[in-house]
């Protein structure tokens, strides 16, 4: 085991002591004290069961029957979603194989982020993540369920399931995926053409043929963003069947692995193993950070991976993904941080090639509860079907291509595709796993923005064409959600194309698909809470060094400590914004989780 990582995890594991002491005091009183169905009134279970069939009506009056609760968030509006759309009843009818039950306990909401993206409907998504970890805990609240399964997949629909699911981790518990759709376009012909018409060189009805020929099924989007980060996450801390999170979706092995994760949650329900709390402690939160940074991963992920841990009563803080990136290699290169997407990920060793090299190197805590067992080396063996079996076997997988997936003594780069950037600026992150060397460190003067369209029209106008650092303020959950800034990326890139250096600071955030501009973000405090950020004006020398993890305003300390922020009145109103302004007066900043929840 690397010494570094393992002293890193005894700090975080000494510091959470009390927190997560509580919190195993409190699923031990819940696992002794409330045992499903045993507690309910002949009312409470009639009016539970009233909807059920005939059979399972006779099985749930039998109380050492498995009763399995799904939190299911299929809607037939996201394609990676509309993969569920049958999975009830796929698991309701292999749980009855083995005289079980299963009930859909809830459903939570499920938005779409490439939906939303520009639109005043991404100032809800980040919220939407806490509002499904409200939602996960009253589907689970009613008692009935001596197990749980959780079908989602994308942005913060994960986050919120698993933040909400700790609650109820005297359950066991497994995550089931609903896997990828086939590759459309190459991603470089995708980003040709969302640069012709950045520069008008192609109709909108072109530009939407070519988005089309992207996304144009169901299962999870191709690229390495939120939703498949979320994927490999789950499986890398042991919350997935093993090489089960890029299966495609609608093959024969996807709907093997789905009846399978019934069969094992059943399985850990009778013999009394594989609870979420057990599954979910300090190792398993380390194993998962060291999956993000080595795989290039969504920088949504270390706003989420904060407030997961902290529901368990763990504390992570940026610091300590900073110095886990310190020693953890880059060594995935899946778009947009390279040319292939996750379909080509998974064909050459996936999750399971990553995990082998990084336990091999003792970058990976081996001995910690999974779904399936006690060690993370059931992990490195991807699933088959031989004979019309499933089995699990090491040479599931093409040979490694290099310029996808590489061990760790040959690395991509020396160390993780994330960063943390402090400064008299405060503190944000960088992703610069798609960032090329000569473009990580810049020093330039700042142009302010507070909204996309001031942005969009000065560089339609062409007065960004300098070496310059965009700064857009007032982004932050406090202020309108922190919503994705995605959308800036093209024309972001059309300038560095241009031979400029150019680069991003924002208290908001960047979508996970990121590309390949500087983008300091996530910067805490964020404006409207008086950070540094929000006394910044035009012209403005900043440096922001990759490299040494700096971020810097280069202006007379005593001048700049005495600027007054004039903040600009926020437009809460529309699409039912204006009911989530007392969760924007009570949400934490970027770097403690951005949450509104009390854990």
């Amino acid at each position: 085991m690397n010494k570094k990582l393992l002293n890193i995890t005894n700090k975080i594991r000494e510091r959470s002591a009390d927190s997560r002491n509580k919190y195993l005091e409190l699923m031990n009183d819940m696992q002794q004290n409330n045992p499903p169905r045993h507690h309910l009134s002949c009312g409470n279970l009639a009016h539970a069961i009233a909807g059920c069939s005939h059979d399972d009506k006779t099985t749930l009056k039998n109380e050492k029957t498995i009763n399995l609760g799904i939190i299911n968030s299929y809607n037939d509006m996201l394609s990676a979603h509309k993969t569920y759309e049958n999975y009830p009843e796929i698991i309701r009818n292999e749980a009855n194989f083995y005289n079980a039950t299963a009930q859909v306990a809830a459903g939570v909401p499920a938005m779409c982020d490439g939906v939303t993206q520009g639109q005043p409907g991404m100032e809800l998504s980040l919220f939407s993540r806490d509002i499904i970890a409200l939602s996960t805990t009253i589907g689970l609240s009613h008692n009935m369920f001596d197990g749980a399964m959780f079908l989602g997949i994308c942005d913060k629909i994960v986050p919120g399931m698993l933040i909400g699911a700790l609650k109820f981790g005297h359950l066991p518990s497994i995550f089931v995926p609903g896997g990828p759709m086939t590759s459309g376009i190459s991603n470089e012909e995708k980003a040709k053409i969302r640069n012709d018409f950045t520069l008008s060189k192609i109709s909108k009805s072109e530009l939407l043929d070519g988005e089309l020929s992207s996304y144009h099924s169901n299962g999870t989007c191709t690229f390495y963003g939120t939703a498949n980060t979320n994927q490999m996450l789950m499986e890398i801390m042991g919350l997935h069947l093993p090489g089960s999170s890029f299966v495609p979706a609608n093959s024969i092995l996807r709907l093997i692995l789905t009846k399978k994760a019934v069969q094992q949650v059943i399985k850990n329900a009778n013999q009394k193993q594989g609870f979420l709390y057990q599954i979910i402690n300090e190792k398993t939160i380390v194993n998962g950070i060291v999956g993000l940074l080595s795989s290039g991963g969504s920088t949504n992920l270390l706003i989420h991976i904060i407030a997961i841990a902290a529901s368990a009563g763990i504390i992570i803080t940026l610091e300590d993904i900073s110095e886990i990136s310190s020693i953890t290699p880059l060594i995935t290169k899946v778009y947009p941080n390279g040319k292939a997407d996750i379909n080509e990920f998974h064909e050459n060793g996936g999750v399971q090639f990553l995990i082998s090299t990084l336990l091999k190197n003792g970058l990976l805590h081996e001995n910690v509860t999974t779904v399936i067992g006690n060690s993370l080396k059931d992990y490195t063996k991807s699933p088959l079907l031989k004979n019309d079996k499933l089995i699990w076997s090491h040479s599931a997988f093409k040979a490694v291509n290099d310029e996808i997936l590489r061990p760790v003594n040959k690395p991509f780069d020396k160390d993780g595709g994330l960063k943390v950037l402090k400064g008299n600026l405060g503190i944000s992150v960088i992703k610069t796993s798609s960032v090329k060397p000569e473009n990580r460190i810049i020093k330039a003067p700042v142009i302010i923005f507070t909204e996309k369209d001031s942005f969009i029209n000065a560089f339609q106008k062409g007065e960004l064409n300098k070496n310059v650092i965009i700064v857009m303020k007032y982004q932050g959950p406090k202020f309108n959600g922190m919503p994705e800034l995605h959308y800036l990326t093209p024309m972001l890139t059309i300038i560095q194309n241009r031979g400029f250096k150019v680069a991003l600071i924002t208290d908001g955030r960047m979508s996970g698909a990121s590309g390949n501009v500087p983008a300091a973000i996530h910067l805490s405090p964020e404006a409207i809470d008086n950070g540094s950020i929000g006394k910044l004006i035009d012209g403005d020398i900043i440096e922001l060094n990759s490299n040494t993890g700096t971020l810097n305003v280069l202006v007379d300390e005593t001048e700049f400590n005495n600027r007054i922020p004039s903040h600009p009145v926020s437009n809460n109103l529309g699409v039912g914004r204006e009911l989530f302004n007392k969760i924007r007066d009570n949400i934490n900043s970027s770097d403690k989780g951005a949450t509104f929840l009390n854990f």
